[in-house]
Parts: structure tokens; C-alpha cells; sequence
């Protein structure tokens, strides 16, 4: 199958094609994977192989129609990883997240369209559900954001979906919780702290820290990406959940552990605009239709992604900038 992945070179992309290059997900399957990416600040060609006889890098921009339309002829199948995706840089300024996440998700459907793909998977976030008290979201569950980001996901989700009602587009779309692992860039939660607590400075945890996330290592989001776009069904929505929820001053707590520092490190800042209190999906749905089920333990994968910094500060320290205490 020849996949075409856009948004390639970032952490969650990266991850992905990475392990469909080395057969992690079907024993045998022959994969050659065309990776688009803008390379901004979140794209690293290094995160990709050099080379590969089975790989072909693209640098351009899923918003460009033109390049979209030449490129997106002769493959099967696309996976939509390319976005805006930092909140707090939307709270900033939301416009390249409108037309990155939306005007470039129509942009690219149109293309799949035309060019009569086979497969799509469009890939997207628990946070354009808004915020929740209790319980958990299902697939059915109403659309509520409340950050730019958000807002721009949720346009997103709805322009795929127009495309499967509209013009039959084989297209699912999946909703994640917090991914963590290696690579991600040093502005989001985790490596944040961890990068910070490595040289030795403080930690800005917003408001009182009771804000809570579910977290989903990276590996287990990839594998059921894939498990979606081998197995999905066309116009549905599958969550996929990591099972692990704490509140952001716990999830501290533990990377201050592991870091070998303690809450002398923590410093409480306001709390950012319209933050979300809660998150949390139900999964059931992926588990019982594709038989999904996380394979990473969060304490283990924090511990493993904790040290992949501590080896690698090289990597991070070409992108981190200093942050405001």
C-alpha cells in the first residue's frame, strides 16, 4: 500500500512512519510512505530515516491545492496527521491554526477526493469536546471547544466528515487523549518540565494544578491510528484513550521524582485563558470493534521518556526557548 502522511516529520507523524517502515504493525505488509510536511517549528527531518528505499520526503504545505493535487495521484491511502496543535499558541493568535487545521483539511479531502484514494484517516484530539465534569465522552458526544485550537480541530472533524456524507470519501477520524513519548517538542507538558528540570530550573504549573488529562504514549496512539485505517469503518469516530488520568500537579510530582528534584521546583503561575478542567473519552468502541488495548504502562513510559531527554540533549536543546517563571 503506498501511504501518503501528512504532517510526517513531527512527533506523533514521525513515530508513525518510523514504525510502518520497520513492519511494527502487519507481519509482511510492503509499505512505501510519501511524507508531506511543512517543516515549522514542530517538523525535524531528522525524526525521519535519512534514507529509504521506501520512503520519499515532501517539503510543502497541506494548504498549497496545487502541490496537493500532484502529489495525492497513485496513493492508496492517506493519514492526516498535519496540524497546529500548541493551545497556548492559539490563545496568541489563532489564525494559522484556522487555516492550517481547517482550510488545509479541506484542502486535502478535496484532493483525496479527486484523486479517488481508497483510505483516509483524519486525526484529531479529545479537546474539541470541550471540558467535562464527570464521566466520559463517547464518539456521540457534542462539540463544545473552548480554546482556538480546539475550535479549529472541531471545523476540521466536520469538514471530514462533510466529505464522506458529500462526495463518499472513505474517511474515519480519531480522537486522542495527551500523547507523550520521545520527540515531542519541548513546549508541551512533559518534555517541558523535564527539559527544565534537567538544567536545573523551576516548573510554571498553571493555576492550582487540579486540571486533568489522560495520558496516551505515543506508540499505543500510532498502533491505533493504523488499526483504524486497516480496520475502521467509513464516517465513524473511534477515541483512542490511554487509561492513565491524573491532575497536572501530579503528573508534576511524578516527573519531579524521576528527575531526582522535589516541589521546591514548582511554581504556580496564572492559569491560562478558558483552560479546560477535565478530559476524558471512553474507548470502548476501538477496543471492542478493533480489538485495540494500550500496551504501555503510563509509569513505565514516563520513566522510559524521561530518560530518552536525559540521553538525548542535543535533540532538545536545539528547539527549547526559555519560559517565563
Amino acid at each position: 500500500m503506498r501511504i501518503l502522511v501528512t504532517g510526517g516529520a513531527g512527533f506523533i507523524g514521525s513515530h508513525y512512519v518510523r514504525a510502518l517502515l520497520s513492519g511494527a504493525y502487519e507481519t509482511g505488509a510492503a509499505h512505501t510512505v510519501t511524507v508531506l510536511d511543512k517543516l515549522t517549528y514542530a517538523g525535524n527531518r531528522d525524526n525521519l530515516p535519512v534514507t529509504h528505499d521506501c520512503l520519499t520526503f515532501v517539503r510543502g504545505d497541506i494548504c498549497d491545492a496545487r502541490l496537493l493535487a500532484e502529489l495525492m495521484p497513485g496513493h492508496d491511502a492517506v493519514v492526516h496527521f498535519a496540524a497546529e496543535s500548541h493551545v497556548d499558541r492559539s490563545i496568541d493568535g489563532g489564525a494559522d491554526f484556522a487555516r492550517t487545521n481547517v482550510l488545509g483539511t479541506q484542502i486535502l479531502c478535496h484532493a483525496a477526493v479527486a484523486a479517488r484514494v481508497r483510505r483516509v484517516v483524519h486525526v484529531s484530539t479529545d479537546e474539541v469536546y470541550g471540558t467535562i465534569d464527570h464521566g466520559a465522552w463517547t464518539e456521540e458526544s457534542p462539540l463544545l471547544p473552548n480554546s482556538p485550537y480546539a475550535a479549529s480541530k472541531a471545523g476540521s472533524d466536520l469538514v471530514a466528515r462533510a466529505h464522506w456524507r458529500t462526495h463518499g470519501l472513505n474517511i474515519s477520524v480519531t480522537r486522542c487523549s495527551n500523547n507523550y513519548g520521545p520527540r515531542q517538542h519541548p513546549e508541551k507538558l512533559i518534555p517541558r518540565f523535564v527539559t527544565h528540570l534537567l538544567e536545573g530550573e523551576p516548573v510554571p504549573v498553571y493555576g492550582d494544578g487540579r486540571n486533568r488529562r489522560e495520558w496516551l504514549h505515543v506508540d499505543d496512539h500510532c498502533r491505533a491510528v493504523h488499526l483504524v485505517l486497516t480496520r475502521g469503518r467509513a464516517g465513524e469516530v473511534y477515541h483512542i484513550g490511554g487509561g492513565e488520568e491524573l491532575t497536572n500537579l501530579e503528573l508534576t510530582e511524578r516527573i519531579l521524582r524521576l528527575c531526582g528534584a522535589d516541589s521546591s521546583m514548582i511554581r504556580h503561575v496564572p492559569d491560562r485563558k478558558g483552560h479546560d478542567v477535565r478530559y476524558s473519552i471512553s474507548d470502548r468502541k476501538i477496543r471492542d470493534e478493533l480489538r485495540y488495548a494500550p500496551r504501555h504502562s503510563f509509569a513505565d513510559g514516563l520513566a522510559e521518556t524521561v530518560d530518552w531527554y536525559r540521553d538525548n540533549p542535543a535533540w532538545w536543546k536545539a528547539l527549547r526557548a526559555p519560559l517565563p517563571i
